[in-house]
């Protein structure tokens, strides 16, 4: 529901009269409300846990939505995406959790499920609206309130879920913080800092292939639209790949494995891209967006365990970067773009990975005692 925005700016820019700062301004008003406010809903929910805040989540994208759909003004379209962007807001740091609780000790896999759930979603998003939203036009938006309001209804039943459980996860996270051997509290805010650090190698390296993918084949090798998109949904197809794998590998040989790997293990292949031949462009694509994709679900887990018992915290924190940073790195590297050439930012963009290296500050978690403390 949340990517029908971006996909029905063409109808809004006529329908409105909108420049391109305008557009812009709509962008940025579902990022900040998607992003900012996670961290400190995230907070209010570890002190009071809240069952459902999921359907109430879903409430405010449906209101979003109901409103779009009929926005008198340009206003009240700002409005309307940011009351979809609180929606997300008040959506992800409580369902992260109950992904958690429900993970029967697999938490790396419950979060990659979780977390390929959404990237289905997006790439579904714009194919509903090019099929609905484009050819019935703006009312039409109202037509997806009817996904959110079946939403609602099984969050509430996941709600009553949550609130019979949450006495047991409450203990089990009791047991979490006392086990022995638990970073401290100065090697704690370093790894914070190196998984942020991480985070920003990793979705301005991935907006450079979701936002600008298309624009470097087109220029680069000449090739049609049509082609340049085929070359975009394999790139998608391997990210969604990526994001189911990284979490139950990590289940397995420790998530700081797996950080590494992800991170650092891509610096050849985005240092190959910029003078790759066609041919190769696509494969390296694919390793690429598998490999850095992995990274998220392992990174989440990670911080969840090193935090123990701060879960809505850590995962508003994380998800509030994922939509930030992606959308800044978009802005940030257009501007680039328009500066020098599209080539440039792929050159630049290439030694983003080297941060992986900052992975050695992170302490061992190592996977014997993630067991035992699930």
């Amino acid at each position: 529901m949340q990517s029908v925005i971006p996909a029905v700016y063409p109808i809004l820019k006529t329908s409105y009269h909108l420049d391109f700062g305008q557009i812009g301004l709509i962008t940025l008003t579902v990022q900040l409300t998607a992003s900012l406010l996670q961290p400190l809903i995230g907070m209010f929910t570890d002190r009071r846990p809240t069952p459902f805040s999921l359907p109430i989540g879903m409430a405010f994208t449906l209101v979003g939505l109901v409103l779009l759909s009929s926005a008198p003004s340009f206003s009240a379209i700002l409005v309307a995406v940011g009351m979809v962007g609180i929606g997300s807001s008040v959506f992800h740091p409580e369902s992260s959790r109950v992904a958690r609780m429900a993970s029967g000790g697999q938490h790396g896999l419950a979060q990659s499920l979780f977390q390929v759930g959404g990237n289905f979603g997006t790439s579904m998003g714009p194919l509903l609206a090019a099929f609905v939203v484009l050819p019935e036009g703006q009312r039409s938006i109202a037509w997806f309130s009817a996904a959110a309001l079946i939403a609602i209804v099984v969050l509430t039943r996941v709600g009553f879920w949550y609130k019979r459980n949450r006495q047991v996860t409450a203990k089990s996270q009791a047991r979490k913080a006392g086990v022995d051997g638990h970073p401290s509290s100065r090697r704690i805010t370093i790894a914070i800092a190196v998984l942020c650090s991480l985070m920003l190698s990793k979705f301005v390296y991935m907006a450079s292939l979701s936002s600008y993918y298309t624009f470097f084949l087109i220029s680069r090798f000449h090739v049609s639209v049509q082609n340049a998109q085929i070359h975009l949904f394999v790139f998608l197809g391997a990210v969604a790949a990526g994001t189911v794998i990284g979490g139950p590998i990590g289940d397995r040989i420790g998530r700081k494995k797996v950080i590494w790997c992800s991170i650092l293990g891509i610096l050849p292949f985005t240092l190959l891209l910029p003078y790759a031949s066609l041919f190769w462009t696509g494969p390296l694509t694919v390793i690429i967006g598998m490999m850095l994709a992995s990274a998220f679900p392992a990174i989440v887990v990670y911080a969840q365990e090193l935090v123990p018992g701060k879960v809505g915290t850590i995962s508003g924190l994380f998800f509030g970067l994922a939509f930030g940073l992606a959308g800044l790195g978009a802005a940030i590297l257009g501007r680039l773009a328009d500066y020098t050439s599209i080539e440039f930012v792929y050159r630049v963009c290439a030694v983003l990975p080297a941060l992986g290296l900052l992975t050695v500050f992170l302490p061992d978690m190592g996977t014997a005692r993630r067991r035992s403390a699930s």
